[in-house]
């Protein structure tokens, strides 16, 4: 999908230059560490708001409720500013709505305002929309699609990467003796008790702003950048015959399935990040000093996953078995977190992020296979379908509300057997 008042010149991967294919792997790499670095500062901020703002675990999960949603609501939109720019410029025009999103956490955190840190990350999410919508495809049809499970790993070490930094460095910031000032706010009258939300508040402004400037400059390394476009309406001969009477995207069963496997995935993915510090902390017992660090482990697995993909995929072990092998192993960590207690049981959550790291690299090529002049639609609902990191989850802080933070990990076991069933059956679906 072209629009013929944008000067660019096609780009298809056998022509692409080994000069060319190597800068289009950094410069995506860079997004992709962006990506990880903005979405996994939620897991900080979701018990951070919850004392700053004093909100119950379900008011809480509004967090990541508000960030992921905005990938369903601005999915399809995105992939319209996409037919409009090309690749590269909605990148830009992604960066540059991120930034607004991080400007508003200042009047957020000035007010100490939870609906204006809601708008926030819903702003946030909706530059992120635009840009995952661009990028995962880009890296996926940029070179052969049997090893696009392995080029989307590199770019998930680049993402969780990021993702291990960054709620270190807020948390550091944020929750410095967060447990001491909880423990003195049950002592304080009304007047100091807001004194010290509202300080505890202003503790993100600083580190927003810079975000803010990162992400400016980004947005404009990225329009002036050497980064080709590539034809995603291009059909081989198979493929163009087998599209011939297809005129809609709904007539593609391995993408729906695709698309319900990855909206399942990434609410148990964005569960084991997010959750894990909250867990800790209420469920074990355990200080938020040290809490803090679980969604870096969580993440630092999820990187260990993407090395074994770059090393084995395809050249040991086809994509799909790696994915029936990942939702397996997220069961077992599942059942096991919920049937034990103490570091064991936080453990396992976080070594999810083991069983998650190849999901993700796997289900993107296997649901836009063969979709030909279809790609770029086909590539918004996998968009769309992050939003399972806002209800899911939401899910969850609901089901911790009524029963426990423990027992509502049972949510997990089902996504992980649905996604099973997507690797061994429901790829293999043709209309």
């Amino acid at each position: 999908m072209t629009n013929s008042s944008v000067s660019r010149e096609p780009v298809t991967s056998p022509a692409t230059t080994n000069a060319s294919y190597m800068r289009s792997i950094i410069i995506i790499g860079t997004l992709f560490f962006i990506f990880g670095f903005v979405t996994w500062l939620n897991s900080v901020l979701i018990p951070y708001l919850k004392i700053a703002c004093e909100l119950n675990n379900f008011e809480s999960y509004l967090v990541a409720f508000a960030f992921y949603i905005s990938y369903l609501v601005m999915a399809i939109p995105s992939a319209w500013v996409l037919k409009a720019t090309g690749f590269k410029k909605g990148m830009s025009v992604g960066l540059l709505i991120m930034a607004v999103g991080c400007l508003i956490f200042i009047p957020a955190a000035t007010s100490r305002t939870y609906i204006l840190f809601l708008l926030g990350l819903f702003v946030q999410g909706t530059g992120l929309a635009i840009l995952q919508t661009a990028s995962n495809p880009y890296i996926t049809i940029l070179g052969p699609r049997e090893s696009g499970a392995k080029r989307i790993s590199i770019m998930g070490i680049c993402n969780k990467v990021a993702g291990a930094i960054a709620p270190i460095i807020l948390g550091s910031i944020v929750l410095s003796e967060a447990d001491t000032l909880v423990t003195r706010l049950n002592g304080m009258d009304a007047v100091q008790k807001a004194a010290e939300l509202n300080e505890l508040a202003s503790r993100v402004i600083m580190p927003y702003i810079i975000m803010t400037a990162i992400l400016l400059v980004l947005a404009v390394l990225i329009y002036f950048s050497g980064l080709p476009e590539i034809d995603t309406d291009q059909e081989d001969e198979t493929v163009a015959v087998a599209n011939t009477n297809k005129t809609s995207i709904l007539q593609f069963p391995h993408l729906i399935m695709g698309t319900l496997a990855m909206f399942l995935y990434v609410g148990v993915e964005v569960m084991a990040g997010d959750t894990v510090i909250s867990y800790a902390h209420n469920a074990q017992g355990i200080s938020l000093d040290t809490a803090k660090f679980f969604t870096s482990c969580t993440l630092v697995a999820m990187i260990v996953g993407y090395v074994i993909g770059i090393l084995t995929i395809p050249k040991y072990i086809k994509q799909e078995k790696a994915l029936q092998i990942s939702a397996i192993l997220g069961v077992i960590l599942s059942v096991v977190a919920i049937l034990t207690d103490g570091y064991v049981s936080v453990l396992c959550v976080s070594l999810l992020g083991l069983a998650n790291a190849l999901v993700f690299p796997a289900i993107w090529p296997l649901a836009i296979a063969d979709l030909g002049r279809f790609t770029k639609i086909g590539s918004s609902f996998l968009i769309m379908a992050l939003a399972g990191g806002a209800l899911i989850p939401l899910a969850y802080g609901r089901l911790a509300d009524v029963l426990n933070l423990q027992q509502a990990y049972w949510i997990m076991v089902p996504c992980y057997l649905f996604i099973w069933y997507y690797a061994a059956i429901g790829h293999k679906a043709r209309a």
